[in-house]
């Protein structure tokens, strides 16, 4: 019964969303505040049916309902209660359920939080948001509904993939869909401005917010899937520049530069157009992500779907919106003109370059990632793009990015010397070249790699800490903590999104050019040096598990007199007839100590690697950092919505 009404309240989500679309915008369009107003709680209901229907799949989940033809394909009643919650997402069907139930409550935070807003701009945004509700519920429900029905229930599923059974999994989908559907809302505001022929400071103002906290989540679901990466696939790497790993980066990339571009529009009132172009290439790239995740054309170990219809279907959503919106922009674009004049030495024009530098950074990546497919249909060549090019074409963009980050983020606003600007950062400078040299120096026949990620990475951190003691003004030590202690939140939160940036690039850089690889066959007892420490592979046993059986090993690592002993596993998942490899790792501050235990070999004994990964755990402490300094610019008053109520709307551009 339960799940009929789950499947119920999702097609009459769809019939509400179609109202949410409707009516606001005529009403807007004509200006009858009835209209208007019916926007807010058709947002607020389909939000609240879609949710009464997620937790219908989720409950058909947790008690293994297997007349349901999507538990029986994703559950199995040995499975963890974690993996059989995680098992509602972990599919396509289940997962686009759940990217509805955000999209919706991402229309309804617009609609409960956006009272300061103008009531036909408010109509307008919710309008759209409800456009994008139909087209995904229309999606879900005509070509991947979660509720259909079994003719003859089995006893038992056939088990979720053994790869997405881990905590990290678990997490990283929610995290990702909050970031991607998050840029929903910069898309619905842009084009609400568009077809307004509105677009200023308060503007900015309101659009910030949104994009502040997708960034926060896709960074936080990045970080997560990274995570996994590295201790799951027993590959000890931690990006593998796969397809789906793009599909999430690219948006992250444009979401970052937006975020930068909107506080241009905030207190310049300059580059409007470009950053209504950009909030639009956001949600895009999302859209694009989607397709690639769904669709089947590109290969990927962690990709959701292979089903080429689907794929046309997402094709359709991107061509109407995309395609909608770009064509308004063409007519509107013109007409937004910059009010604020700026010098080329100001935050303005960094600003501009720290635009340019992520924007073609993402298209990169873009070009890379879909390539492959480009020469498949119109060359009928197979191609594969790995690592080697896109850490070729990607690292100078970030190199350059680091570069000029504290300079840009000590410049004034309109017009700046470079001198008074370099005056506070000049012993940053020295000193990150310093210790850039000490590390060249110290290490022995190795690539520059990690002495230039010291070296930036200081630079970055130096820069940030020389920028808020400015921030301080003049006076005692004491005095200046007291001013900086009264900074907002949100200077606080950028200075500490660009320190983990910075611990971030150290952690990528140190792991990559230092960490040492051996990988050998070993016999049961045997001791081999790798690098400082002594290895012994000790006792491999064959242990159960809730769901699956598995070789364990003991592999003890010794140096200096201290030891520690760690269990890889290669576990098998007899329901799925699928094996993982589960590394174990002992982690530091300072280093990763990582193992990993294959197959027997004919000849006696077993595979073995086993991995030193310096400043490994800095990686994701960066971008841990990075999400905290979002979420304490989020908490700043003025990036609330309602922030811009009290300012009019002052630029206007004829509708046409």
């Amino acid at each position: 019964m339960i799940t009929e009404l789950g499947h119920f309240t999702l097609i009459l989500a769809l019939m509400v969303a179609v109202v949410q679309t409707v009516v606001p915008m005529i009403g807007a369009h004509k200006n009858w505040p009835g209209w208007m107003a019916l926007g807010e709680p058709a947002a607020k209901t389909q939000a609240l049916l879609l949710a009464f229907s997620f937790g219908a799949l989720m409950y058909a989940f947790v008690t293994s309902d297997f007349s349901l033809r999507l538990v029986v394909l994703n559950s199995h009643t040995l499975k963890p209660m974690l993996y059989k919650v995680a098992g509602v997402w972990g599919n396509h069907e289940g997962s686009l359920l759940l990217w509805c139930l955000i999209l919706a409550v991402f229309g309804a935070c617009a609609a409960w939080f956006g009272g300061g807003l103008p009531a036909p701009l408010r109509a307008r945004v919710l309008a759209v948001q409800g456009s994008i509700g139909v087209a995904f519920l229309a999606f879900l429900i005509f070509t991947s509904n979660p509720f259909l029905r079994m003719e003859v229930p089995p006893f038992d599923g056939q088990d979720l993939n053994p790869l997405l059974q881990d905590p990290g999994l678990a997490f990283h989908p929610p995290f990702l869909y909050l970031g991607y559907v998050g840029l929903s809302m910069t898309f619905s505001f842009a084009v609400a401005a568009l077809i307004e022929g509105r677009v200023d400071a308060a503007w900015g103002r309101w659009v910030r917010p949104w994009t502040l906290a997708a960034w926060v989540f896709l960074t936080v679901g990045i970080a997560l899937g990274s995570w996994w990466a590295y201790y799951e696939l027993g590959w000890g790497g931690f990006w593998f520049w796969d397809p789906v790993e793009n599909a999430s980066f690219m948006p992250w990339l444009i979401s970052a530069a937006l975020l930068h571009s909107a506080i241009v529009v905030e207190k310049r009132e300059a580059l409007k157009s470009w950053t209504v172009l950009l909030a639009i290439l956001a949600f895009g790239f999302s859209l694009i992500g989607t397709f690639i995740v769904r669709s089947g054309v590109l290969t990927s170990v962690h990709a959701f779907a292979n089903d080429p219809e689907r794929g046309v279907f997402i094709l359709l959503i991107l061509a109407v919106f995309m395609g909608g919106a770009l064509t308004l922009y063409a007519l509107r674009a013109g007409a937004m003109e910059a009010k604020g004049v700026f010098s080329t030495l100001s935050r303005e024009s960094a600003l501009v370059a720290n635009n340019i530098l992520l924007t073609v950074a993402c298209f990169v990546v873009f070009f890379g990632t879909i390539w492959p497919l480009i020469a498949e249909l119109f060359f009928d060549r197979k191609l594969s793009v790995g690592a080697p090019f896109f850490d070729a074409a990607f690292t100078p963009f970030m190199v350059a990015l680091a570069v000029i980050l504290p300079f840009g983020a000590m410049m004034p606003w309109k017009r700046g010397r470079p001198g008074r600007v370099m005056q506070p950062l000049w012993g940053a400078l020295v000193l990150s070249v310093a210790l850039g040299a000490l590390a060249w120096t110290f290490q022995t026949g190795r690539g520059i790699l990690a002495p230039v990620g010291v070296m930036l990475s200081l630079w970055l951190l130096l820069g940030v800490i020389a920028d808020l003691w400015q921030r301080g003004g003049r006076g005692s030590f004491v005095s200046r903590l007291g001013r900086l202690a009264r900074l907002p939140r949100a200077d606080w939160g950028k200075s500490m999104a660009h320190a983990g940036f910075a611990v971030t690039i150290l952690g990528v850089c140190a792991m990559t050019a230092w960490q040492i690889e051996d990988i050998r066959i070993a016999q049961e007892g045997e001791t081999f040096d790798v690098g400082d420490y002594a290895v012994t592979l000790g006792d491999v046993r064959e242990v159960r598990g809730p769901n699956y059986a598995s070789t364990m090993a003991e592999i003890t690592l010794e140096r200096g007199g201290k030891s520690v002993t760690l269990t890889p596993e290669k576990r098998y998942y007899p329901v799925a007839r699928m094996p993982t490899t589960e590394a174990a790792i002992s982690n530091g501050v300072w280093r990763d100590l990582y193992v990993v235990i294959g197959d027997p070999q004919d000849g006696g004994g077993w595979a073995v690697r086993t991995y030193v990964k310096p400043f490994a755990n800095w990686i994701w402490a960066g971008c841990i950092i990075m999400a905290l300094g979002g979420c304490l610019s989020l908490s700043d008053r003025r990036h609330r919505v309602a922030a811009g109520a009290a300012k009019p709307l002052t630029t206007t551009v004829p509708a046409e």
